[in-house]
């Protein structure tokens, strides 16, 4: 296979990662207003444009963020430019990011309850689908791994082997995918559960695989994704203890 793949579509060549990526959305969407009709817990107009607002801007303006400070010293140089900005973005400052938005929207409008379960899994079939096409893309965006002799090291590109850390992503996202299925299966958990074992369980396989990948060291040895990571890692350690105990004691008052 040669990298990049492309596509070409009205006379044009489009690299497969925002062909992907933009399918993934699409596909993703349609899915989670699938799920939704059929789901019985119905929220109210005004929730769920605020919900849907809130992780819409959050996401975006997390993903350019983030993205950009992977790198922070040409950031804040004279290299800096609107378009390299706006081209650099990563799933995890949209995912914390889009958590934010969310959250700040919920208190606007006055909703209490979780609103993440029906989200998992068209999110994660959107990532899935936007991974095939990093995969696609090999070295030529910043979502590929370091050289590596190991038996899964493959040519993306140039002369060397490289950890595939867009298949090791999809890997672990369907395999994730059942996990978390069974857990919904089994309706023992609290409205939220879901989505917050979604999110601990990716930030904690993003904090490992980017050591597989290029990144700038800026703080005990980790680069700007690991440490978002660690923070959200912590905030939803905390709030499922919170979720379990709230569970606990409506189960002992029944």
């Amino acid at each position: 296979m040669d990298f990049p793949v492309t596509f070409h579509i009205f006379g044009k060549s489009i690299l497969a990662h925002p062909l992907f990526e933009a399918m993934g959305m699409f596909v993703g969407m349609r899915y989670y207003f699938y799920l939704k009709r059929k789901s019985p817990e119905k929220l109210t107009f005004n929730t769920s444009a605020a919900v849907l607002i809130g992780a819409t801007a959050g996401a975006l303006i997390g993903s350019k963020l983030i993205g950009n400070l992977e790198n922070p010293f040409t950031l804040f140089s004279e290299k800096f430019s609107l378009a390299r900005f706006w081209s650099n973005n990563t799933i995890v400052g949209g995912l914390a990011f889009g958590l934010v938005g969310v959250e700040l929207a919920k208190k606007i409008v006055g909703h209490r309850e979780s609103t993440g379960d029906l989200i998992v899994f068209p999110l994660m079939l959107a990532m899935i689908i936007g991974r095939i096409g990093c995969f696609l893309t090999g070295i030529y965006e910043e979502t590929y791994g370091i050289p590596t002799r190991f038996i899964f090291g493959m040519h993306l590109g140039d002369q060397y082997l490289r950890h595939p850390v867009a298949l090791y992503e999809i890997a672990f996202l369907i395999v994730l995918w059942i996990f978390l299925k069974k857990i919904q299966n089994s309706r023992k958990h609290a409205s939220g559960f879901v989505f917050q074992v979604f999110m601990i369980a990716y930030f904690m396989f993003r904090f490992c695989l980017d050591f597989f990948k290029p990144r700038i060291e800026l703080l005990w040895s980790l680069g700007t994704i690991q440490l978002v990571c660690l923070g959200v890692i912590a905030y939803y350690i905390f709030k499922i203890k919170d979720t379990k105990s709230v569970h606990s004691h409506q189960i002992s008052n029944l």
